[in-house]
């Protein structure tokens, strides 16, 4: 008997784990044939650009026609950037252009094995608007972190950008005092990963921002939730994490862009608000306090799309 127990005791962890690496197998595999279905009932609705040679490619979007043109860059982690700018695209008029790039790993862009770095990925994101036919300058509109992006293109390429338009946007000034590197979960990335994530809808529903806030019709929502399923937490937003306070002080030290900022700042960031507007007092642009959370394009995007056309509009009659 008690070789009985012991023998059970030492089979039984084996059986499990075994149980456990055949459901996590069989989901894996699911999970990578779902991607591939998805991709191909769901492809890219704009231009898949290979900008460095080696087969992979970053996705941008445009659409309107107009003298100014607006790229939107979305925030760390934001799975995809192209239903997360929808509503505020869609409430600009018409007279302006809209594009929306994704940088790698995240929405329709590939994974990349460049590293992160600022210079990198501003010289991806201007390389895809070149090879998409886009023509500046331009108004950067950047979303929570990437108004560092935003800021480091005006920076570097400075007759390039009309000015900047921050939303919610993490500023150096602020990082320096109260920043911290975004949390990677590994817990969230091995259910990403593994697929069983797809075995909940409701991670989704709760966490795709666009879809919380009942902006996606039903057709959307399931383009969205296929990039969703396949966008969490990629190898490249852990890379951009790791590389986050480097690039906030290649931004810091080079100073102020030539370009206005503009911010529109969440009621609820209240820590950021006089860090935001500083820099937008100083680059001689404006701010203006909207009500609503850290994705404020989502909550607000009328009264966003029309301060933005009244602040393009002044700062054109001020030229």
């Amino acid at each position: 008997m008690k070789r009985f127990v012991k023998w059970t005791l030492i089979a039984l962890p084996i059986v499990l784990i075994a149980i456990a690496g055949i459901i996590i197998g069989g989901s894996y595999l699911e999970h990578q044939n779902a991607i591939e279905e998805d991709m191909a009932y769901y492809p890219a609705p704009g231009e898949r650009i290979d900008i460095h040679g080696d087969g992979h490619a970053m996705h941008v979007h445009g659409e309107g026609k107009g003298g100014a043109t607006v790229v939107f860059l979305a925030g760390f982690g934001t799975p995809s950037p192209f239903y997360d700018f929808q509503a505020i695209r869609r409430a600009l008029p018409d007279g302006y252009r809209t594009v929306v790039v994704e940088r790698f790993g995240y929405g329709w862009s590939d994974v990349t094995d460049y590293d992160r770095d600022i210079g990198t990925v501003t010289d991806e994101t201007r390389a895809a608007l070149k090879e998409a036919g886009e023509e500046g300058p331009f108004i950067l509109a950047g979303h929570s972190m990437a108004g560092i992006e935003a800021l480091h293109y005006a920076q570097a390429y400075p007759e390039e950008v009309t000015a900047i338009i921050g939303l919610d946007p993490l500023v150096p000034a602020y990082y320096d005092e109260h920043g911290e590197e975004p949390e990677v979960s590994g817990v969230v990335t091995f259910l990403a990963r593994s697929g069983l994530m797809r075995q909940q809808p409701d991670v989704f529903n709760e966490n795709f921002h666009a879809m919380a806030k009942g902006l996606l019709d039903d057709d959307d929502a399931e383009a969205a939730r296929s990039v969703f399923n396949r966008r969490v937490q990629t190898a490249n937003m852990a890379d951009e994490a790791e590389k986050l306070t480097a690039n906030v002080r290649t931004v810091q030290d080079a100073g102020t862009p030539d370009a206005p900022f503009f911010a529109a700042i969440s009621s609820e960031n209240h820590d950021g608000q006089p860090f935001i507007e500083a820099l937008a007092a100083d680059t001689g642009g404006k701010s203006r306090i909207f009500d609503g959370g850290h994705y404020i394009h989502l909550d607000q995007p009328e009264a966003i799309a029309k301060q933005i056309v009244d602040w393009m509009q002044a700062e054109a009659g001020s030229d």
